[in-house]
């Protein structure tokens, strides 16, 4: 499985448009390969360098297996959106406090679809698929 953006590469920087000093919206993805029995695909921008714990800036889950492209700006169709480490259910756009860091996109394919409310964090995420994610894989931008 490939998760892929038109915008910038793996470990190259994220454009200002998509962080707190642009416009603050998500970007555009691609993906590619999603395994065979994959039922739905969940999405999660992780900042490992915050400087408390890791942040959780979005997260998305029952994306269709079917997508291949998620645009600017956009959630799927059908699709839910978590509680991101901020208490809101959005893409809450990088904005690091110091220095630079890392935004890790991670796309799981799973064989189920979640019944977890908008209410739920990615620790319920983490819990509710525990055995059930058939691949994973990431794509990281660094700003600024």
């Amino acid at each position: 499985m490939k998760l892929t953006s038109p915008v910038f590469t793996n470990n190259q920087k994220l454009p200002e448009k998509y962080t707190c000093k642009g416009e603050g919206i998500s970007p555009p993805f691609e993906i590619y390969e999603i395994p065979e029995g994959s039922q739905s695909l969940a999405l999660v921008l992780k900042d490992p360098d915050a400087p408390m714990s890791t942040f959780i800036h979005w997260l998305v889950w029952n994306i269709s297996p079917d997508i291949e492209n998620i645009l600017e700006n956009t959630v799927p169709t059908g699709s839910v959106e978590g509680t991101n480490s901020a208490g809101q259910n959005h893409y809450f756009s990088p904005c690091p406090p110091s220095g630079q860091h890392r935004y890790v996109f991670n796309l799981y394919a799973l064989d189920t679809t979640l019944t977890l409310p908008p209410e739920a964090t990615v620790s319920d995420f983490e819990q509710i698929t525990q055995g059930h994610i058939l691949e994973e894989t990431t794509l990281t931008g660094i700003y600024p």
